[in-house]
C-alpha cells in the first residue's frame, strides 16, 4: 500500500515538473502577466479541440493564487466554451513555473519558457512534457517574424512543429 501511495504522489508531482532541456523564465513579474492574452498557436489537445478566438485571462485570487479563465468559440457547436481554473507558483513567485488545475485536485505544469520581458507582449508556454505548447500574445495578431521565431525555437526544443495549430482570432 505504501508503494502505491508513493507511486501516486510521484505521478502527480511529475505532472507539475518542467520538461528536460526547458528552463522557465526568471525575473517573472505576475502583476505584468495578469490580464487577457490571445492564443496565437498551440498543439492540439482535447480540451481546446475545434476552438477559435481563444483567450486566456489571469486575475489574482484572494489566497495569492491566480484565477485562470480560458475561453474559445466552438465552430461545430456555434457556442462559446469556457473553463475556469486556478494556478499557483511552484518554485517561487519570480520564476515562470506554475501549477494549474481545471479538474479538482489535479495539477499540470504551466511553464513560461520565453517572455517579452520588456513589456510582456508575448509568451511561449509548455507543460510537463512536449505534448503541450502555446504561443500567447496581448494582441490577436502578431508579426510573421515572431511566428517564425516561435516555430524555429519550438523545433529546436523538440516540439512537433508540423502539428502546430494557428488559431483563428
Amino acid at each position: 500500500m505504501k508503494k502505491l501511495v508513493l507511486l501516486c504522489l510521484l505521478l502527480l508531482n511529475a505532472c507539475t515538473s518542467v520538461p528536460n532541456g526547458i528552463k522557465p523564465v526568471d525575473e517573472f513579474e505576475l502583476d505584468k502577466y495578469l490580464g487577457t492574452w490571445y492564443e496565437i498557436a498551440r498543439l492540439d489537445h482535447s480540451f481546446e479541440r475545434g476552438l477559435s478566438q481563444v483567450t486566456a485571462t489571469y486575475k489574482m485570487k484572494p489566497d495569492g493564487g491566480v484565477q485562470v479563465i480560458n475561453r474559445g468559440f466552438s465552430d461545430s457547436n456555434a457556442a462559446w466554451k469556457e473553463a475556469e481554473g486556478k494556478a499557483y507558483f511552484v518554485d517561487g513567485d519570480d520564476i515562470g513555473h506554475l501549477k494549474v488545475s481545471f479538474f479538482g485536485p489535479f495539477y499540470g505544469a504551466y511553464v513560461v519558457y520565453e517572455l517579452d520581458k520588456a513589456d510582456y507582449q508575448y509568451a511561449f508556454i509548455t507543460s510537463y512534457n512536449r505534448d503541450y505548447l502555446w504561443f500567447l500574445s496581448r494582441t490577436p495578431q502578431v508579426s510573421d517574424a515572431l511566428k517564425q521565431r516561435f516555430t524555429a525555437q519550438a523545433k529546436q526544443m523538440g516540439f512537433a512543429v508540423d502539428e502546430i495549430i494557428w488559431v483563428k482570432q
